[in-house]
């Protein structure tokens, strides 16, 4: 079109789009290009400054390996996944939370009761709890994959010296919905600012911290899958968290306890020497609606 211009281009980009084209993504390619359009005009973007936001992105993708997604990394850090997540959450459900780029797939089956702390340096933590229906039924045979740092601050993914599936466990619930292991007290640690995303906060004098914290994500015939994390209430950096992941309902506390208070049942029972940590953290399932 000879006579496009800057006050009609985001008219005629929607104009392109064919009669076949799936309604859904007619909304969300027409919604995009309006938006960065209107970012462009609102900044008066310059050419320069054009040509540094594509070479992020394409040094974005040169970085981005089975290990390590650059390109989660960055939706976290610009707060996108925590939206997303937020506008997908159930108001009577666990919220959600960000995946975050370190997931490994296929990680072993923990018993319930068993022990992810080996012979790990860190504080013992014991964490018990139980999957939950909205209504307070207990959720029997969901599926929790868990994973969390190791005590030097980085995921088995980052770390040559970890085993793949250290701190990495899949567990399934009893038939009263509960979950219970052992581990090493999870640490604060710094997302990869290495690359394009320690740019951006960088430019943004931002530093790039988050708050301790267990991952899961559960799984349970009939309601909608959960991904989300929680953290300890005592952590600095709970109100600073760099990818926006925190929500109220996902604080917890940890309780120290004496060792001779170390219950049965577990692993580690009757071997605890030393006082440890303890939490107790219920997770609520939404049912999965039908469409």
């Amino acid at each position: 079109m000879r006579n496009v211009n800057k006050d009609n281009i985001t008219e005629v980009f929607t104009g392109y789009f064919g009669e076949d084209t799936d309604p859904r993504a007619r909304e969300i390619l027409a919604s995009l290009a309006k938006h960065l359009h209107a970012f462009a005009k609102e900044v008066n973007l310059t050419h320069e400054e054009w040509r540094q936001g594509l070479e992020l992105a394409q040094w974005t993708g040169k970085i981005t390996t089975d290990e390590r997604n650059e390109f989660v990394l960055l939706s976290d850090v610009l707060g996108l996944s925590s939206l997303v997540d937020m506008l997908n959450s159930r108001p009577d459900a666990t919220s959600s939370s960000v995946l975050g780029p370190f997931h490994v797939s296929n990680p072993p089956v923990l018993e319930i009761g068993g022990d992810l702390k080996g012979d790990y340096d860190g504080e013992l933590l014991l964490v018990e709890g139980a999957v939950r229906d909205t209504n307070g039924r207990p959720v029997a045979g969901a599926t929790i994959d868990i994973w969390q740092t190791a005590p030097n601050g980085l995921y088995s993914s980052q770390d040559p010296n970890q085993d793949i599936h250290s701190f990495h466990a899949l567990m399934t619930t009893d038939a009263e919905g509960r979950y219970a292991f052992t581990t090493a007290r999870p640490v604060s640690y710094t997302v990869p600012d290495d690359g394009p995303v320690g740019k951006i906060l960088q430019a943004a004098g931002r530093h790039p911290w988050r708050p301790s914290h267990l991952h899961y994500i559960i799984k349970a015939k009939g309601f909608h899958t959960l991904v989300t994390e929680v953290f300890p209430d005592d952590d600095p950096y709970l109100d600073q968290d760099t990818v926006f992941g925190v929500r109220n309902d996902l604080v917890m506390t940890y309780t120290e306890r004496r060792a001779e208070d170390f219950p049965k049942g577990f692993k580690l029972s009757g071997k605890v020497t030393e006082p440890f940590l303890s939490v107790k953290f219920d997770l609520v399932l939404a049912v999965a609606q039908i469409s």
